[in-house]
């Protein structure tokens, strides 16, 4: 059913985006001025994204999840922990996360279009274009 996998993608999107705040707040080493916004940035784009999904469950007269509780018991992102990280590390994990996202994205706008909801499936195709130049971009950043 379309609302619970939106339920699943926005329950990923609020624990991603507490992972990045997270990260944010602890970033260390040469590069921490960069990274440090680069991850504001980041969740800052997540959380236009949590808004959007949540009023869109709503658009199409389902209901959306809201509470932490509700996000960790479905979630498919793990949380960050409270320590000093690298940049890499730091990187390595967001790639996992946006490669996560990015499923659930896929799954929602393949049933979106064969169950005919196509403005839940424009949605989507506009965070799969996101995710994949994120994707792109952090990939080129861990090259060696």
């Amino acid at each position: 059913m379309i609302t619970e996998d939106l339920n699943l993608f926005l329950a990923n999107l609020n624990v991603f985006y507490r992972k990045l705040q997270n990260y944010h707040w602890n970033i260390k080493g040469e590069d921490f001025f960069n990274v440090h916004v680069k991850l504001e940035e980041l969740y800052n784009d997540v959380n236009k994204q949590i808004d959007e999904v949540a009023e869109h469950i709503l658009i199409i007269d389902g209901e959306p999840l809201g509470s932490m509780h509700d996000y960790l018991e479905i979630t498919q992102i793990k949380e960050a922990q409270n320590e000093k990280k690298f940049s890499r590390d730091i990187f390595e994990k967001i790639l996992k996360d946006y490669c996560i996202l990015s499923e659930n994205v896929t799954k929602i706008k393949e049933d979106a279009d064969n169950e005919k909801k196509y403005a839940t499936s424009a949605l989507m195709d506009e965070y799969l274009l996101d995710f994949e130049k994120k994707v792109w971009m952090i990939r080129q950043m861990l090259m060696k």
